[in-house]
């Protein structure tokens, strides 16, 4: 990274990027200032509040759960002598390729009242009807089961880096293994799971789809359903800005609680594996819980999955329809990881080679929809084409921008990551041989380029074709998404029309996801 300054022309494209992942919110807080007394009566109302409470509750619940499932999970896959351990740690990792609604409707086929279980449990012990899975306590199920690997990854990838000297030497001065686990290991962990838990809080408080399925008011569902059913929409513009307060309250909070302390190991030498820990008795307790937390997050969705598509199959699939969903997803997905791998080239170029306060700013900027809902972007989005630029609005061109804005931390991420690789001397000594700056990078930088192109375009695809919200709010009539497919036949109970649609998305995202496995063992 140099000092010196930054060429104008990278700066001003940079700079064109960051404007726009900046204006959903800069848009937002325009309208809402545009009408100060009704925001200051709907974000001091008794509704307000109570939404706040709910969706703050939930989010604070299931970071608890996430939590208390992965450090046990993390500790036994990694750690230990438990029989299959590795077979374990990619079972509990592969609930994160469900997107919270497709998980959430199939578990209300399953469990809820009238499921498939209460079906099972009728003939042989005459129950009826199960308890009702909606509410709360559905959607905290439900976005647990299928949030925990996002902390159980990073707790993962900390433990097989952990050099178990520290471990030992407590052990060896008379300390029991949880008091080492409790004073020497957990310690060292304390950052991943502050990592994973943001990244759970975040996650829970933009859903959309798990709490619409189990019929939980949160922020996002009310807003949403404001903005459908009222002309004046200052109101649930009132409500995003809301959400983005709390929003930005939980990454101040993670902030402040990051410890500055050193967590390497100081000794000389390499850090050589861990013995896995004996678990003697608690072998068979330790296989039932990891076998519980497969069953219900994977096996149980999955079979469930299977189940309806069979009866789907057996019966009437609208296959036109369903393949049209398909194209409109890929479509939209893929122009949304196009443009933001070209938007993200700027950025990261910026970031990666340059210091001071401009190329801080416009990453910063960069990265702000990030912390933003899918909704309220969605939302911002709205009210900016219906009063600025009306022809944009109900395009697919603004469902893409949409998409960029969400995911493009995802690809500079990705594309800094490269260029930080390329050493800029290459292209410097192309120059001296009398090529431009442009052709220099086009010539020496960019081919280098392209493992971190790939990677953040994947990425940007894998998840653009699963988001839901803003495809629901921005998508133009008639072009209907296997999200939008998903969402609209499960919400009202059409289980076995979802399945087809639900199926072929799993299919599309595993797409992306076997591109990154494959690159990431190529760089292995």
């Amino acid at each position: 990274m140099t000092r010196r300054a930054a060429p104008p022309a990278l700066l001003a494209a940079a700079g064109i990027v960051a404007a726009g992942a900046v204006l959903p919110v800069a848009y937002l807080a325009w309208v809402v200032l545009g009408d100060l007394p009704q925001w200051w009566e709907t974000v001091w109302s008794a509704r307000a509040l109570e939404l706040l409470l709910r969706s703050v509750g939930l989010a604070v619940a299931v970071t608890a759960a996430t939590v208390a499932i992965s450090l046990p999970i993390s500790w036994l896959t990694v750690r230990t002598d438990l029989p299959g351990r590795g077979v374990w740690s990619v079972l509990c990792a592969l609930p994160l390729v469900i997107p919270s609604y497709i998980g959430a409707y199939l578990l209300v086929s399953a469990l809820g009242p009238r499921g498939e279980l209460q079906g099972v449990l009728e003939g042989p012990l005459g129950i009826d009807r199960l308890p009702s899975l909606y509410g709360f306590w559905g959607a905290w199920l439900a976005l647990t089961l299928f949030c925990f690997p996002y902390v159980l990854l990073p707790l993962q990838a900390v433990l097989r880096r952990m050099d178990p000297s520290l471990e030992e030497a407590a052990r060896g001065m008379g300390c029991s293994g949880w008091a080492a686990y409790r004073g020497v290991v957990l310690p060292q962990l304390l950052p991943a799971v502050g990592a994973g838990a943001l990244l759970v809080s975040l996650y829970v408080l933009s859903d959309f789809g798990a709490v619409s399925i189990m019929r939980f008011d949160s922020f996002t569902r009310v807003i949403y359903t404001q903005y459908r059913s009222s002309f004046d929409r200052v109101g649930a513009a009132s409500l995003a800005t809301l959400l983005v307060l709390v929003t930005l309250v939980i990454l101040w909070l993670e902030a402040r609680s990051r410890r500055s302390g050193a967590l390497h190991r100081s000794a000389p030498g390499t850090a050589r594996p861990p013995r896995p820990i004996a678990l003697g008795r608690w072998r068979w307790p330790a296989l039932a819980f990891c076998a519980g937390v497969v069953g219900l997050a994977l096996a149980l969705p999955v079979g469930m999955l299977a189940l309806w598509t069979t009866r789907s199959i057996s019966g009437t699939v609208e296959w036109g329809a369903v393949f049209t969903a398909a194209g409109h997803s890929l479509l939209a997905a893929g122009l949304a990881a196009g443009v933001a791998v070209l938007c993200a080239l700027p950025v990261a170029l910026l970031a990666a080679r340059y210091r001071g306060r401009w190329p801080r700013l416009i990453e910063g900027g960069a990265y702000l929809g990030h912390a933003l809902p899918g909704i309220v972007v969605a939302l911002a989005l709205v009210f900016f084409a219906t009063r600025a630029v009306v022809g944009l609005y109900q395009t697919l061109a603004m469902l893409v921008v949409a998409l960029v804005i969400l995911f493009l931390p995802q690809a500079i991420g990705a594309v800094r990551t490269a260029v930080l690789q390329v050493d800029p001397r290459l292209e410097e000594a192309a120059r001296s041989l009398g090529r431009s700056p442009t052709r220099a990078f086009v010539s020496v930088t960019a081919p280098l380029l392209r493992g971190g192109v790939a990677a953040g375009a994947a990425l940007v695809f894998l998840t653009a074709v699963k988001e839901l919200p803003a495809t629901l709010i921005l998508a133009p009539i008639g072009f209907d998404t296997l999200a939008i497919d998903v969402w609209r036949t499960t919400s009202v109970g059409f289980y076995e029309r979802g399945a087809v649609p639900s199926l072929l998305l799993l299919a599309v995202s595993a797409v992306p996801m076997a591109i990154l496995v494959l690159r990431e063992r190529s760089d292995a």
